[in-house]
């Protein structure tokens, strides 16, 4: 490490406290996509104080602080941490009314962005910057509450799900060259460098209509909507030997509404859909026999359905881990386990930095310090120095060295990378898969 390495390390760890205080904060008050309120307030407080430009309030709840006063002509390099919890309600710091937790360590990517704005803004390290450094806290990576986000899109508040994806949409991702992106993992590793392939998704609501009566003395006079959605999930399960292995294709839905009281025929089946795979062509595939498999449920009893689709995230496109990354890791762990991703590993979960990956360089790291499923009621944090302390000195130091010596090695990434779509395209490809589809069978 040089003497301005040397100093980040050292103001990150004199901080330390401040930056575990922190986390722990936001772990104990976890929000749900584009709610996080608290949680963007917090993240503004501290980066308004360690940054020359903020602005918030960004695709309803994001932060977008710059370290410097921004230059068109220089590197910008984005340090993303996500706003929002997943819904975990059996995990013991999970929200008792909404059911939240950052079961997912999102928390620990916020508090790696603090701790990296409170080294690199010493006015030495700052000035030592051959570019801008943006922390950038994003709502919404989690997709999960559907039909709340379409509510937000019907009151033109966003148009996309995912945070990323809207902040895209919107432009705050015009000025970014390179995104480095974290997360948590209970692999054992301390820090992993590299990412993996994982699938894309659309989401769907599913609504069906029917026709309340009494469900004992006039059942014949009603049409039953938890019969014709019964009918319709099993029909999307009959679809499932048509899916490539290769594809990856995960379909999976849950009911949000199913009737009211049991001696009443149910007249109103609400359900939330998820359909992912590995490549787009898949996705598109696996979309359409899904909306089949709906439609033969309401055929069946004569039931009125609706189908609203929008578009989810796009699958995951990895760069190679960059050497100087796992440098830095073996630098401020030198005795703990510092590993790359595999080569060929992949998930069939989604994040929106696959939409990231499709339009500028994405690097990533994950930490440990936590143990347990993500997403469980297991999932914990049990070491504070590799969850947060080590995650904020992989992103202020990565940013240091991509944009040290002139920008050298940023300018090399950034040359190596051949964007798949260009922002308009990007919005152009996500709303050719908004569809609607409404059919009264009973008429």
């Amino acid at each position: 490490m040089d003497r301005v390495e040397e100093k980040i390390i050292k103001l990150i760890d004199a901080n330390r406290d401040r930056i575990i205080e922190f986390a722990r904060d936001i772990y104990s008050h976890p929000e749900l996509g584009y709610k996080e309120k608290r949680t963007s307030q917090k993240v503004y407080e501290i980066l308004k104080e360690k940054s020359a430009e903020i602005e918030n309030e960004l695709a309803i709840t994001g932060v977008k602080a710059y370290l410097k006063e921004k230059k068109e002509d220089e590197l910008n390099i984005a340090l993303i941490g996500e706003l929002d919890a997943v819904v975990s309600p059996n995990n013991k710091c999970a929200d008792r009314e909404t059911g939240a937790c950052h079961a997912c360590g999102h928390h620990a990517q916020l508090a790696g962005i603090i701790g990296a704005a409170i080294a690199l803004s010493d006015d030495e390290i700052k000035n030592s910057l051959n570019g801008n450094v943006t922390f950038f806290a994003v709502p919404s990576e989690e997709y999960g509450e559907i039909e709340f986000k379409l509510s937000l899109k019907e009151k033109k508040l966003i148009k996309y799900g995912g945070g990323k994806s809207e902040l895209i949409r919107i432009g705050a991702f015009d000025d970014v060259d390179i995104s480095v992106v974290h997360h948590s993992e209970s692999d054992g590793s301390d820090i992993t460098v590299g990412d993996n392939t994982c699938n894309g998704f659309v989401s769907k609501v599913t609504k069906y209509k029917g026709k309340a009566s009494h469900a004992a003395a006039t059942p014949y006079l009603g049409i039953n909507a938890v019969n014709a959605s019964s009918l319709g999930l099993n029909a999307v399960a009959y679809q499932r030997e048509t899916f490539k292995d290769d594809d990856s294709v995960r379909v999976h839905s849950i009911i949000t509404k199913g009737g009211g009281l049991v001696n009443v025929i149910p007249d109103e089946v609400v359900i939330e859909s998820l359909v992912r795979a590995n490549n787009v062509e898949a996705i598109k595939d696996a979309s359409k026999k899904v909306d089949r498999a709906f439609k033969s449920g309401a055929l069946a009893v004569g039931a009125e359905i609706e189908i609203v689709t929008v578009p989810g995230y796009l699958p995951v496109i990895p760069l190679e881990p960059l050497k100087n990354m796992i440098d830095i890791a073996n630098e401020i762990l030198p005795n703990g386990k510092v590993e790359e991703v595999k080569k060929g590993k992949h998930s069939a979960g989604s994040s929106d930095v696959g939409d990231l990956t499709h339009i500028m360089p994405v690097l990533k790291f994950s930490t440990g310090g936590v143990k347990g499923a993500l997403h469980s009621a297991d999932f914990e944090v049990v070491d504070e120095e590799i969850a947060y302390i080590a995650t904020a000195k992989m992103m202020a130091l990565t940013a240091y060295r991509l944009l040290k010596d002139n920008s050298k090695e940023g300018l090399e990434v950034k040359k190596k990378f051949a964007p798949k779509f260009t922002i308009e395209e990007y919005k152009k490809y996500m709303d050719s898969f908004e569809t609607v589809f409404k059919e009264d069978y009973n008429e």
